[in-house]
């Protein structure tokens, strides 16, 4: 009995000595709040767009290292290709109920491509949700490459029936593909639907010129400046990127090599330097392509590309340091 006795107090001893030095270890390192912005940060993709699939997040690693230095990050799922009005009225439906369920007054969004576009959107109809919109190699003025492809898509089209078939043909198996990712990513592709022609038109240059008269928050004035910074409450960040081809191991870059080819301006293989420009220029000639921005494929870049999980870290100490 007295060697039982003797193990309990020992063993009640280490317990406490274990947590009284945690808490030692908690006073004298404290936990880093680098990140911990006031709002949380919502991330939103582009083209494409899922949450996760199987586990492989769409900012791939990136979540994890904001939320390791205090901060809260909601990444959310939108149609992977539909119009920026039809995927901005779901982000609403999806930060209202945040807001209803968590008690969250406004949100910090960080769009890439697309998600930008669709971000600012919301920001314009629905200022009361949005403390700040971050765009990530996003397209403001348009995408030199859906002018192409509209252009191919008119001329389609005057072939007649034919060529109709042809281009109703060619959307159907984009907008399937999108399907595809819905139901790899858990969602429903009924509540996110497909309109790959809809996401095309919205980014030809004509109607983004369109889109910017009616919800211009943030856009420069001329050709390759700086936005507004805040308005309606809402601040504007964004930063981009101007190299096509950074690894010879990422299948993509051969891709983002080709259409590179096809702009008039240095680009992200995707992306016009100054069509990234939005509120505040962080910078815009990263030496990262459209999908290095996102931590993809798998943390593939170039030897001397930055890591895009810090530039999104700095952006969140940005958004900390304004006090949103």
């Amino acid at each position: 009995m007295k060697l039982k006795s003797t193990l309990i107090v020992l063993t009640v001893s280490l317990l406490c000595l274990g947590q009284a030095q945690a808490g030692w270890f908690s006073w004298l390192f404290p936990p880093s709040t680098y990140t911990k912005t006031k709002y949380p940060i919502v991330m939103i993709g582009g083209f494409l767009a899922f949450d996760d699939i199987l586990g492989i997040e769409y900012f791939y690693g990136i979540p994890k290292e904001l939320r390791e230095d205090g901060a809260t990050v909601i990444p959310v799922n939108i149609s992977a290709f539909n119009g920026t009005e039809a995927r901005g009225f779901q982000l609403e439906k999806q930060l209202d109920e945040l807001r209803a369920a968590k008690g969250y007054q406004k949100f910090n969004i960080m769009g890439h491509s697309g998600g930008a576009t669709t971000a600012r959107f919301l920001a314009s109809i629905r200022p009361d949700l949005v403390a700040s919109v971050t765009s990530v190699h996003g397209a403001h003025k348009g995408i030199e490459l859906a002018d192409w492809v509209d252009d191919f898509k008119d001329t389609v089209e005057e072939a007649g029936p034919v060529g109709e078939g042809v281009r109703d043909t060619l959307a159907g198996i984009v907008n399937t593909l999108g399907v595809a990712v819905e139901f790899l990513s858990g969602n429903s592709p009924d509540e996110f639907p497909q309109d790959a022609l809809a996401m095309l038109e919205d980014y030809t240059t004509e109607k983004s010129v369109t889109f910017n008269v009616d919800h211009g928050q943030g856009i420069p004035l001329s050709s390759c400046g700086e936005g507004s910074y805040q308005v309606n409450g809402v601040s504007y960040y964004s930063w981009g990127g101007t190299s096509a081809f950074t690894n010879a191991l990422d299948p993509l870059d051969y891709l983002f090599a080709v259409t590179s080819a096809l702009y008039s301006e240095s680009n992200d293989g995707l992306v016009g330097r100054c069509s990234s420009h939005l509120g505040k220029v962080i910078r815009d000639n990263y030496n990262m392509n459209h999908v290095d921005a996102m931590n993809h494929i798998f943390g593939l870049r170039g030897l001397f590309s930055p890591s895009p999980a810090s530039i999104y870290r700095q952006q969140a100490n940005r958004l900390k340091n304004a006090g949103l």
